[in-house]
Protein backbone atom coordinates (compact mmCIF):
# COMPACT_ATOMS: atom_id res chain seq x y z
CA UNK A 1 0.00 0.00 0.00
CA UNK A 2 2.72 2.28 0.97
CA UNK A 3 4.27 1.64 -2.17
CA UNK A 4 1.68 2.48 -4.39
CA UNK A 5 0.97 5.32 -2.00
CA UNK A 6 4.77 6.37 -3.06
CA UNK A 7 4.30 5.60 -6.37
CA UNK A 8 1.40 7.97 -7.06
CA UNK A 9 3.08 10.69 -4.98
CA UNK A 10 6.15 10.27 -6.30
CA UNK A 11 5.06 11.33 -9.88
CA UNK A 12 3.18 14.36 -8.38
CA UNK A 13 6.02 15.61 -6.34
CA UNK A 14 8.15 14.87 -9.13
CA UNK A 15 5.69 17.60 -11.34
CA UNK A 16 5.79 19.69 -9.07
CA UNK A 17 9.59 19.84 -8.96
CA UNK A 18 9.01 20.08 -13.03
CA UNK A 19 6.79 22.79 -12.14
CA UNK A 20 8.91 25.33 -10.44
CA UNK A 21 11.60 27.50 -12.20
CA UNK A 22 14.74 26.46 -11.73
CA UNK A 23 16.01 30.30 -11.32
CA UNK A 24 15.83 32.01 -8.18
CA UNK A 25 14.47 34.70 -9.40
CA UNK A 26 11.57 33.07 -11.49
CA UNK A 27 11.27 31.44 -8.17
CA UNK A 28 10.63 34.08 -6.24
CA UNK A 29 8.14 35.82 -8.52
CA UNK A 30 6.49 32.09 -8.57
CA UNK A 31 5.70 32.57 -5.23
CA UNK A 32 4.56 35.61 -4.86
CA UNK A 33 2.50 35.12 -7.87
CA UNK A 34 1.49 31.39 -5.67
CA UNK A 35 0.59 33.57 -2.87
CA UNK A 36 -1.23 36.19 -4.05
CA UNK A 37 -3.51 33.80 -6.13
CA UNK A 38 -4.14 31.93 -3.24
CA UNK A 39 -5.40 35.18 -1.38
CA UNK A 40 -7.52 36.73 -3.69
CA UNK A 41 -9.20 33.25 -4.95
CA UNK A 42 -12.38 33.64 -1.65
CA UNK A 43 -12.83 37.47 -3.03
CA UNK A 44 -13.03 35.95 -6.23
CA UNK A 45 -15.23 33.55 -5.48
CA UNK A 46 -17.53 35.46 -3.73
CA UNK A 47 -17.73 38.41 -6.21
CA UNK A 48 -18.50 36.01 -8.87
CA UNK A 49 -21.36 34.90 -6.22
CA UNK A 50 -22.65 38.36 -5.56
CA UNK A 51 -22.64 39.11 -9.24
CA UNK A 52 -24.41 36.15 -9.67
CA UNK A 53 -26.80 37.04 -7.50
CA UNK A 54 -27.41 40.37 -8.38
CA UNK A 55 -27.72 39.26 -12.04
CA UNK A 56 -29.77 36.76 -10.54
CA UNK A 57 -32.12 39.50 -8.71
CA UNK A 58 -32.09 41.71 -11.45
CA UNK A 59 -33.57 39.13 -13.80
CA UNK A 60 -36.13 38.61 -11.08
CA UNK A 61 -36.70 42.11 -10.66
CA UNK A 62 -36.94 42.78 -14.39
CA UNK A 63 -39.21 39.87 -15.17
CA UNK A 64 -41.47 41.16 -12.08
CA UNK A 65 -41.25 44.92 -13.84
CA UNK A 66 -42.45 43.55 -17.09
CA UNK A 67 -45.17 41.78 -16.24
CA UNK A 68 -46.32 44.84 -13.62
CA UNK A 69 -45.76 47.10 -17.04
CA UNK A 70 -47.55 44.44 -18.59
CA UNK A 71 -50.09 44.31 -15.82
CA UNK A 72 -50.19 48.04 -15.41
CA UNK A 73 -50.73 48.27 -19.78
CA UNK A 74 -53.77 45.73 -19.23
CA UNK A 75 -54.60 48.07 -16.42
CA UNK A 76 -54.39 51.28 -18.24
CA UNK A 77 -56.07 49.91 -21.63
CA UNK A 78 -59.06 48.52 -19.04
CA UNK A 79 -58.90 51.72 -17.72
CA UNK A 80 -59.03 53.43 -21.08
CA UNK A 81 -62.06 51.25 -22.62
CA UNK A 82 -64.09 52.00 -19.07
CA UNK A 83 -63.03 56.11 -19.58
CA UNK A 84 -63.90 55.64 -23.09
CA UNK A 85 -67.16 53.99 -22.21
CA UNK A 86 -68.31 56.27 -19.21
CA UNK A 87 -67.34 59.16 -21.91
CA UNK A 88 -69.93 57.57 -24.25
CA UNK A 89 -72.20 57.43 -21.35
CA UNK A 90 -71.56 60.71 -20.20
CA UNK A 91 -72.62 62.02 -23.63
CA UNK A 92 -75.61 60.21 -24.05
CA UNK A 93 -76.48 61.25 -20.80
CA UNK A 94 -75.79 64.96 -22.11
CA UNK A 95 -78.07 64.48 -24.88
CA UNK A 96 -80.97 62.77 -23.20
CA UNK A 97 -80.64 65.57 -20.26
CA UNK A 98 -81.16 67.72 -23.49
CA UNK A 99 -83.86 66.23 -24.74
CA UNK A 100 -85.22 65.19 -21.11
CA UNK A 101 -84.74 69.63 -21.12
CA UNK A 102 -86.24 70.01 -24.21
CA UNK A 103 -89.55 67.92 -23.66
CA UNK A 104 -89.71 69.93 -19.98
CA UNK A 105 -89.60 73.08 -22.28
CA UNK A 106 -92.46 71.78 -24.21
CA UNK A 107 -94.50 70.68 -21.61
CA UNK A 108 -93.91 73.74 -20.07
CA UNK A 109 -94.80 75.87 -23.26
CA UNK A 110 -97.95 73.27 -23.73
CA UNK A 111 -98.74 73.82 -20.04
CA UNK A 112 -98.96 77.61 -20.35
CA UNK A 113 -101.27 77.22 -23.75
CA UNK A 114 -103.39 74.84 -22.32
CA UNK A 115 -103.74 77.30 -19.47
CA UNK A 116 -104.14 80.12 -22.05
CA UNK A 117 -106.56 77.89 -24.17
CA UNK A 118 -108.53 76.91 -20.62
CA UNK A 119 -108.87 80.61 -20.03
CA UNK A 120 -110.17 81.31 -23.11
CA UNK A 121 -112.39 78.15 -23.12
CA UNK A 122 -113.74 80.31 -19.81
CA UNK A 123 -113.81 83.50 -21.45
CA UNK A 124 -115.98 81.98 -24.42
CA UNK A 125 -117.91 80.07 -21.91
CA UNK A 126 -118.76 83.03 -19.81
CA UNK A 127 -119.48 84.94 -23.13
CA UNK A 128 -121.64 82.18 -24.53
CA UNK A 129 -123.55 82.19 -21.24
CA UNK A 130 -124.03 85.84 -21.27
CA UNK A 131 -125.14 85.52 -25.16
CA UNK A 132 -127.59 82.32 -24.32
CA UNK A 133 -128.99 84.99 -21.47
CA UNK A 134 -129.20 87.34 -23.51
CA UNK A 135 -130.98 85.59 -26.14
CA UNK A 136 -133.27 84.17 -23.78
CA UNK A 137 -134.05 87.66 -22.62
CA UNK A 138 -134.10 88.13 -26.24
CA UNK A 139 -136.64 85.77 -26.86
CA UNK A 140 -138.58 86.14 -24.03
CA UNK A 141 -139.24 89.90 -24.48
CA UNK A 142 -139.72 88.73 -28.42
CA UNK A 143 -142.52 86.11 -27.30
CA UNK A 144 -143.88 89.15 -25.36
CA UNK A 145 -144.42 90.88 -28.25
CA UNK A 146 -145.39 88.33 -30.28
CA UNK A 147 -147.99 87.99 -27.79
CA UNK A 148 -149.11 91.32 -27.25
CA UNK A 149 -149.17 91.62 -31.21
CA UNK A 150 -151.25 88.20 -31.47
CA UNK A 151 -153.77 89.82 -28.54
CA UNK A 152 -153.59 93.32 -30.45
CA UNK A 153 -153.87 91.45 -33.76
CA UNK A 154 -157.18 89.40 -32.27
CA UNK A 155 -158.36 92.41 -30.48
CA UNK A 156 -158.09 94.36 -34.29
CA UNK A 157 -159.68 91.18 -35.64
CA UNK A 158 -163.26 91.40 -33.45
CA UNK A 159 -163.19 95.31 -33.80
CA UNK A 160 -163.30 94.88 -37.67
CA UNK A 161 -165.10 92.06 -37.78
CA UNK A 162 -168.23 93.97 -35.73
CA UNK A 163 -167.85 96.75 -38.20
CA UNK A 164 -168.04 94.54 -40.84
CA UNK A 165 -171.28 93.06 -39.67
CA UNK A 166 -172.37 96.92 -38.71
CA UNK A 167 -171.55 97.97 -42.52
CA UNK A 168 -172.80 94.71 -44.11
CA UNK A 169 -176.47 95.54 -42.38
CA UNK A 170 -175.86 98.65 -43.35
CA UNK A 171 -174.82 98.13 -46.97
CA UNK A 172 -176.89 95.49 -47.80
CA UNK A 173 -180.25 97.36 -46.90
CA UNK A 174 -179.19 99.36 -50.65
CA UNK A 175 -177.41 96.30 -52.30
CA UNK A 176 -176.94 92.68 -52.23
CA UNK A 177 -174.20 92.53 -49.69
CA UNK A 178 -172.28 89.38 -48.53
CA UNK A 179 -168.82 88.44 -46.12
CA UNK A 180 -165.73 87.39 -47.12
CA UNK A 181 -162.48 86.64 -45.44
CA UNK A 182 -160.89 90.24 -45.85
CA UNK A 183 -164.32 92.37 -45.95
CA UNK A 184 -167.40 92.84 -48.46
CA UNK A 185 -168.80 92.29 -51.58
CA UNK A 186 -171.60 94.63 -52.87
CA UNK A 187 -173.33 93.70 -56.27
CA UNK A 188 -174.33 96.28 -58.47
CA UNK A 189 -176.66 94.56 -60.68
CA UNK A 190 -180.16 94.35 -62.15
CA UNK A 191 -181.78 94.90 -58.88
CA UNK A 192 -179.66 97.51 -58.11
CA UNK A 193 -178.57 99.55 -61.17
CA UNK A 194 -179.28 98.17 -64.09
CA UNK A 195 -176.90 98.84 -67.56
CA UNK A 196 -178.50 98.75 -70.88
CA UNK A 197 -177.02 96.30 -73.72
CA UNK A 198 -173.64 97.25 -74.88
CA UNK A 199 -173.83 100.83 -72.76
CA UNK A 200 -171.72 102.04 -69.82
CA UNK A 201 -173.59 105.48 -69.05
CA UNK A 202 -175.09 105.60 -65.06
CA UNK A 203 -178.69 106.46 -65.45
CA UNK A 204 -179.46 109.58 -63.65
CA UNK A 205 -182.16 107.42 -61.24
CA UNK A 206 -179.16 105.32 -60.15
CA UNK A 207 -177.18 108.17 -58.86
CA UNK A 208 -179.11 108.47 -55.84
CA UNK A 209 -177.93 104.81 -54.44
CA UNK A 210 -174.33 105.24 -55.63
CA UNK A 211 -174.68 108.69 -53.00
CA UNK A 212 -175.87 106.20 -50.62
CA UNK A 213 -172.81 103.90 -51.24
CA UNK A 214 -170.65 106.78 -51.13
CA UNK A 215 -172.02 108.40 -47.77
CA UNK A 216 -171.32 105.09 -46.02
CA UNK A 217 -168.07 104.17 -47.74
CA UNK A 218 -166.66 107.74 -46.53
CA UNK A 219 -166.88 106.47 -42.92
CA UNK A 220 -164.49 104.04 -43.65
CA UNK A 221 -160.87 104.09 -42.51
CA UNK A 222 -158.20 101.31 -43.07
CA UNK A 223 -160.13 99.97 -46.58
CA UNK A 224 -159.42 99.68 -49.74
CA UNK A 225 -162.36 99.49 -51.89
CA UNK A 226 -161.88 98.20 -55.69
CA UNK A 227 -164.94 98.29 -58.47
CA UNK A 228 -165.12 95.68 -60.59
CA UNK A 229 -167.16 95.60 -64.04
CA UNK A 230 -168.73 92.58 -65.81
CA UNK A 231 -170.58 91.96 -69.26
CA UNK A 232 -172.52 89.17 -70.66
CA UNK A 233 -171.58 86.40 -73.15
CA UNK A 234 -172.29 88.43 -76.78
CA UNK A 235 -169.30 90.42 -78.07
CA UNK A 236 -166.05 89.67 -78.21
CA UNK A 237 -163.35 89.36 -75.34
CA UNK A 238 -161.72 92.26 -76.47
CA UNK A 239 -164.80 94.73 -76.52
CA UNK A 240 -166.61 93.12 -73.53
CA UNK A 241 -163.10 93.71 -71.73
CA UNK A 242 -162.96 97.24 -72.86
CA UNK A 243 -166.70 97.72 -71.95
CA UNK A 244 -166.70 96.50 -68.51
CA UNK A 245 -163.51 98.76 -67.71
CA UNK A 246 -165.96 101.74 -69.07
CA UNK A 247 -168.79 100.58 -66.65
CA UNK A 248 -166.38 100.17 -63.47
CA UNK A 249 -164.91 103.36 -64.47
CA UNK A 250 -168.22 105.21 -64.65
CA UNK A 251 -169.26 103.85 -61.05
CA UNK A 252 -165.60 104.45 -59.72
CA UNK A 253 -166.20 108.41 -60.54
CA UNK A 254 -169.71 108.57 -59.57
CA UNK A 255 -168.36 107.74 -56.08
CA UNK A 256 -165.37 109.64 -56.24
CA UNK A 257 -168.03 113.42 -57.46
CA UNK A 258 -169.71 111.97 -54.47
CA UNK A 259 -166.41 112.06 -51.66
CA UNK A 260 -164.87 109.15 -51.63
CA UNK A 261 -161.14 109.85 -51.84
CA UNK A 262 -159.43 108.83 -54.69
CA UNK A 263 -156.43 107.48 -53.72
CA UNK A 264 -158.85 104.42 -51.94
CA UNK A 265 -160.96 103.48 -54.79
CA UNK A 266 -159.78 101.63 -57.72
CA UNK A 267 -161.97 99.87 -61.17
CA UNK A 268 -160.93 97.44 -63.81
CA UNK A 269 -162.51 95.45 -66.23
CA UNK A 270 -162.94 91.91 -66.38
CA UNK A 271 -165.09 91.65 -69.63
CA UNK A 272 -167.56 87.90 -69.74
CA UNK A 273 -165.17 86.46 -67.11
CA UNK A 274 -167.19 85.40 -63.79
CA UNK A 275 -170.68 85.04 -65.02
CA UNK A 276 -173.05 84.83 -62.04
CA UNK A 277 -175.17 83.00 -64.20
CA UNK A 278 -174.93 80.59 -66.43
CA UNK A 279 -176.71 80.55 -69.83
CA UNK A 280 -177.54 82.36 -72.55
CA UNK A 281 -181.24 83.59 -71.76
CA UNK A 282 -182.35 87.52 -71.29
CA UNK A 283 -182.10 87.21 -67.87
CA UNK A 284 -178.68 85.65 -66.94
CA UNK A 285 -176.86 87.75 -69.18
CA UNK A 286 -178.47 90.65 -67.87
CA UNK A 287 -177.54 89.30 -64.66
CA UNK A 288 -174.48 89.09 -65.72
CA UNK A 289 -174.27 92.88 -66.30
CA UNK A 290 -173.10 94.64 -63.06
CA UNK A 291 -170.19 96.07 -61.26
CA UNK A 292 -168.93 94.60 -58.01
CA UNK A 293 -167.62 96.74 -55.03
CA UNK A 294 -165.30 95.14 -52.95
CA UNK A 295 -164.55 96.37 -49.40
CA UNK A 296 -161.44 95.26 -48.20
CA UNK A 297 -159.32 95.55 -45.09
CA UNK A 298 -155.77 97.12 -45.86
CA UNK A 299 -154.46 95.66 -42.89
CA UNK A 300 -155.50 91.87 -43.02
CA UNK A 301 -154.74 92.06 -47.01
CA UNK A 302 -151.28 92.76 -46.19
CA UNK A 303 -151.17 90.60 -43.33
CA UNK A 304 -151.98 87.26 -45.49
CA UNK A 305 -150.51 85.13 -47.93
CA UNK A 306 -149.60 87.06 -51.19
CA UNK A 307 -153.70 87.29 -53.15
CA UNK A 308 -155.11 89.92 -55.73
CA UNK A 309 -156.98 91.91 -54.83
CA UNK A 310 -159.61 90.40 -56.90
CA UNK A 311 -159.44 87.24 -54.88
CA UNK A 312 -159.58 89.05 -51.91
CA UNK A 313 -162.99 89.82 -53.07
CA UNK A 314 -163.68 86.21 -54.02
CA UNK A 315 -162.87 84.74 -50.64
Amino acid sequence: MASILSEVEEPAHEKQLADEPSNPMAQHAYDGFANRQSRSAPGLIFGATVAGLVLILASIVGLWLLRSVRRLNRQVAQLSRQTEQLSRRLQGAEQQGKALAQQASQAAANAQTAALQRDQAKESEAASAAQTQSALQAATAAQQQANQAQQKAEEYRKQREEELQTLQQVLGQIAETHRTSLGLVMTLGEKSIRFDFDKSEIQPKYRDILNRIAGVLMTLKGYSIYVYGYTDDVGTQKYNLQLSSRRSQAVRDCLVQAGVTPGLISAKGFGKADPRVKGQSSQARAANRRVEIGIVDSTLLASSRPISAKQAIRR
